[in-house]
């Protein structure tokens, strides 16, 4: 390896190490929220995002917010999901995800999609939250009947009733809080989390 060479991969080398760093440290501060529908990468996120509010605003169900200015000048006014309090209806059209111009919010292409130009780009519904049933508050788990979370479900297999038990599957469920929403206990019974509540301790 000559001069030129080694330098070069040094650099590359500490250039990576400063990136991993700076990411791993935005993924742990950002598990105190939940991005909008297709977020890309938070550290990508906070350098693209323009702060502009037209994604909240393309909401039809108020569910994005701009976190506010306690949490810090570099996440103030970007835009995060109320799903404490509200859900994501994974809208088939995703106008937040359209009227995001800088490409904060991108649905990601396939190669096969990309290559066939004649047809609509399909997406897979993008992971919001991590959802998970609070059996602590969860009615059935204490005797009553409810079942009243099920039918709020958008995506096919993701809720179900083991006997009379509400269940998760996470390798479906996309955490859009609809199940919260519709709890009818009082803090919803459904549990959501941040994606970034695992990256940050991965």
């Amino acid at each position: 390896m000559d001069r030129r060479a080694f330098f070069k991969t040094t650099f590359n080398k500490s250039t990576k190490t400063i990136v991993d760093e700076a990411s791993r440290r935005v993924n742990k501060k950002a598990s105190r929220w939940i991005r909008p529908p297709f977020a890309i990468d938070e550290l990508d996120f906070l350098l693209a995002c323009t702060r502009c509010g037209d994604c909240g605003v393309a909401c039809p169900h108020e569910v994005i917010f701009d976190l506010p200015a306690r949490l810090g000048a570099r996440v103030a006014g970007t835009p995060a999901l109320d799903l404490l309090n509200k859900g994501c209806h994974l809208c088939s059209d995703w106008p937040c995800v359209n009227a995001c111009s800088p490409g904060a919010l991108a649905i990601k292409i396939t190669e096969n999609e990309s290559a066939n130009t004649d047809t609509q780009p399909a997406s897979e519904l993008p992971r919001l939250a991590v959802a998970a049933i609070d059996s602590v508050t969860c009615l059935p788990f204490h005797g009553p009947e409810c079942g009243a979370c099920i039918p709020s479900c958008p995506v096919p297999g993701a809720l179900s009733l083991a006997v009379t038990r509400p269940v998760i599957n996470s390798a479906l469920c996309t955490g859009c809080g609809l199940c919260r929403e519709n709890c009818i206990v009082e803090p919803g019974a459904i549990r959501i989390k941040s994606l970034y509540t695992i990256k940050a301790h991965t």
